[in-house]
């Protein structure tokens, strides 16, 4: 099987050179066509961080094995890591945390066996980067949470984890503050978790966690997340194992997949040849499970973990009393390791499947879209206006806007309320929003929000709008704080 390979930037291609050469010391059947992407790539004039030719190549094979990459700063380019999970759809990002012989921790000292997988949302969230300045002072950023990418990551959570012989699987949330967007997260998951009713499946809120991981962290087993959220806590899950360099990532799409070191490029080390490759090498065994090589997967890693276990360890970890070994050697230490199994935790064997390659011959872009026999109606709007007046002078702009079906129901400042009640001592911002509704939640067509978006602008800076949605009975918007 042929495979496409991005060496990365800094650490990356010597990184690279290390796995491919443990990956063709045992005879791994898999040839591999190397593809620009990367720094050099965006300093040619590549605004994604990759030409053409490898975009189409990437597309073709369904499979990327990449470096680390940086992206070049103060230059207004999008990160290329976050472009291409997000172009291909690699809508679940999979990274397995486990405790290591040879890697000390906290943990591991106290005989603590971690074993762990956050499965983090992909696509979504901030990380859409849809970003504006209301005003000179005020930024504002979307959040994207769908039913369809909810539902593409949390059903790939549970599968995973029921394939894992998993016994516990967790949401981690937000929605008792992000109650809209966290909450569709939290709906889905829980409606998903009544398919596979062999697995324990709870939630919990996401800062309640992090306090659980540094302190209990072997009470957990696969934990799935929102995009930002699980950013945060698959790092946080790192260093109770040992740092990014001993944290594997694996990018799962319906048709392409990739697999990647999530570590920085290292600049500073570049070319010295004293990188550690086992965050690269744990990433290729993902890849390998993924490619149905699953004899050869536990083979490579049953020699990298006797290896940690034996001592041998580049200059970033270890015993120090034990030199440190360079990146050709410790690779080459695990070579001379394969049929070798380590004393704790020694990998199981398994038995390899056909991998059935994705049918990457699309036509036109899936569209995740679902559909609802619930009454759809736009019972009001909330008007985002520039201003440093005081709330009761807002208050009198929008007042002469009220009419027998519209009222102004509430007066927000970084949306907490200060109209009609609202406090002295709330700092305010030069920007409000103003929620008006209809009465009795009666219909509000486009053309009336035109008209009375037309009628306040005569009065005020608008600077953005907001409708207010209902589905049958249930709102689509929140409430302000304080409302």
């Amino acid at each position: 099987m042929k495979i496409a390979v991005a060496k990365g930037d800094g650490i990356g291609p010597e990184i690279m050179e290390a796995v491919i050469g443990i990956f063709d010391a045992a005879k791994i059947p898999l040839t591999y066509e190397v593809v620009d992407m990367g720094k050099w790539v965006f300093d040619k004039g590549f605004s994604n961080g990759m030409t053409p030719e490898a975009k189409q190549t990437i597309e073709d094979l369904g499979i990327l094995f990449k470096g680390p990459m940086e992206t070049p700063k103060g230059k207004g380019v999008k990160s290329v890591n976050v472009t291409a999970r997000k172009t291909w759809n690699t809508y679940a990002n999979d990274r397995k945390f486990q405790t290591l012989s040879g890697v000390d921790t906290v943990f591991s000292k106290a005989g603590v066996n971690i074993d762990l997988t956050i499965v983090r949302e992909n696509i979504e969230d901030t990380y859409g980067g849809v970003e504006h300045m209301l005003t000179q002072d005020v930024a504002v950023a979307r959040r994207y949470i769908t039913r369809g990418g909810s539902e593409q990551v949390i059903r790939y959570a549970f599968e995973m984890a029921k394939k894992k012989g998993a016994r516990r699987i967790t949401c981690g949330h937000k929605a008792n503050i992000m109650k809209l967007t966290d909450g569709l997260f939290l709906e889905v998951f829980n409606e998903i978790a009544k398919e596979y009713p062999e697995l324990k499946a709870d939630d919990i809120i996401v800062d309640d966690l992090c306090m659980k991981l540094v302190s209990r962290p072997d009470l957990f087993d696969v934990i799935v997340l929102t995009n930002l959220q699980g950013d945060i806590v698959s790092d946080l899950c790192a260093g109770l194992v040992g740092g990014l360099g001993f944290a594997p990532s694996s990018n799962i799409g319906d048709h392409i997949s990739i697999f990647e070191a999530v570590h920085g490029t290292a600049p500073d080390i570049a070319g010295k040849n004293i990188a550690n490759p086992t965050s690269l090498l744990l990433s290729g065994l993902s890849m390998l499970r993924h490619l149905g090589l699953m004899e050869q997967a536990v083979m490579v890693e049953n020699a990298l973990l006797f290896t940690l276990e034996s001592g041998i360890h580049t200059g970033d970890f270890g015993d120090k009393s034990i030199p440190s070994v360079n990146t050709t050697v410790f690779a080459q230490a695990i070579i001379d390791n394969f049929g070798q199994k380590p004393k704790n935790n020694p990998r199981p064997a398994l038995p390899n499947f056909d991998f059935i390659p994705a049918d990457c011959s699309l036509t036109s872009n899936p569209m995740l879209a679902y559909k609802s026999t619930d009454k759809h109606t736009v019972v009001g709007v909330d008007f985002f206006i520039e201003s440093t007046e005081q709330p009761t002078v807002i208050a009198d702009i929008c007042g002469k806007h009220v009419t027998d079906k519209i009222k102004l129901v509430t007066i927000t400042n970084r949306g907490t309320q200060v109209w009609p009640t609202g406090s002295i001592f709330t700092n305010l911002v030069n920007q409000y929003y103003c929620r008006f509704e209809t009465v009795n939640n009666a219909p509000l067509s486009q053309d009336e929000i035109i008209q009375l978006y037309s009628a306040l602008a005569k009065d005020c800076t608008i600077c953005s709008l907001e409708l207010l949605n209902m589905w049958a009975d249930k709102k689509g918007y929140s409430l302000a704080q304080g409302q």
